[in-house]
């Protein structure tokens, strides 16, 4: 069985691209978070310490995304997944998506983004 928890259309400020004219100030990001985990514990009680705080995994991708500088999405969505998965060991997997809501295309582009998919570390 595999649950997920969304978080849907995260936004924030961060300094992205490749070129100085496109890093020079924070553009704005918009994030989707895909966890996986067994939810049946959270199902059966109706308990919140049964489940993984969507919040909390909300203010950790943020904070690390918006720690540094990213020259590509692809960097920026790996440290989303990497925060997202840090703050609880019970989320098995997560699937993020960065888009970049002003990208530097001289065409009429809504966004560009990156998906990616990641697991968590058994070892940990």
């Amino acid at each position: 069985m595999t649950d997920h928890i969304e978080v849907r259309a995260l936004r924030i400020l961060c300094h992205v691209g490749v070129g100085d004219e496109e890093r020079a100030a924070a553009q704005p990001l918009e994030i989707d978070l895909d966890l996986e985990a067994d939810l049946s514990a959270a199902a059966a009680s109706d308990d919140v310490a049964d489940t993984i705080d969507y919040g909390e995994v909300s203010l950790a991708v943020a904070a690390a995304v918006q720690a540094t500088e990213h020259a590509l999405l692809e960097r920026a969505a790996a440290v989303a997944a990497d925060a997202a998965l840090a703050v609880d060991r019970r989320a098995t997997a997560v699937t993020v998506s960065v888009r970049k809501l002003r990208p530097p295309i001289p065409l009429d582009v809504g966004s560009t983004a990156v998906r990616m998919r990641r697991l968590a570390d058994a070892s940990s």
